[in-house]
């Protein structure tokens, strides 16, 4: 990927990759490189009419490009020119088409989050013990500040990229959802804002 953010400041930006397919199609290609939409349908379980509309609409807002290295002259690949998509959250609640664009992504990271959990709990007897017991969640609740969690999200990412290089080759490694997730709670004794 030639860039590590895409920072979208328009709500319309967002919304085109709010549609439930684009975010898989673009998930897919950032996380597996490189595909055709006919590719991209079979693994999604879509048609690739379908694949390569929506394919087509992620390139048209800059998410998406055609790849340079094509296995054959007929085929078009597409690849992700991004590795993130970041925007501002209070930018985007500016109006309530920002806040509607920045809302879907949210729900879609829940909706993934569950189907997720619900996958590993319903194939657990298909994984070592080792993945088993690696698996899991956990909350904790801490007092922070705003500038705390950002730094947080960015170490934690940081640290993530480093892992990921670390296990590249390893046999062992296995594509890991992980989430991080930072909302405040109302502290009747102290306020909030």
């Amino acid at each position: 990927m030639d860039h590590e953010v895409f920072h979208v400041d328009d709500p319309r930006i967002l919304k085109a990759v709010a549609h439930p397919l684009r975010t898989r199609l673009l998930g897919e290609l950032r996380a597996n490189g490189p595909a055709t939409a006919t590719e991209l349908a079979g693994r999604l379980g879509e048609s690739s009419g379908a694949t390569s509309y929506h394919l087509r609409q992620l390139a048209r807002y800059g998410f998406l490009e055609a790849d340079p290295d094509r296995r054959d002259r007929r085929e078009r690949r597409w690849r992700a020119i991004h590795r993130f998509t970041s925007w501002s959250d209070v930018e985007m609640a500016a109006t309530a088409e920002g806040r509607e664009a920045a809302a879907f992504p949210r729900r879609r990271q829940l909706e993934k989050l569950t189907a997720d959990v619900e996958n590993f709990e319903r194939e657990c007897d298909l994984w070592s013990e080792a993945w088993v017991e690696a698996a899991g969640m956990s909350d904790v609740v801490v007092r922070l500040s705003p500038a705390t969690v950002a730094s947080l999200y960015e170490r934690v990412s940081a640290m993530l990229l480093e892992a990921a290089e670390r296990d590249r080759d390893d046999p062992d490694a296995r594509p890991v959802a992980v989430v991080l997730a930072a909302h405040p709670r109302r502290d009747p004794a102290a306020g909030h804002g």
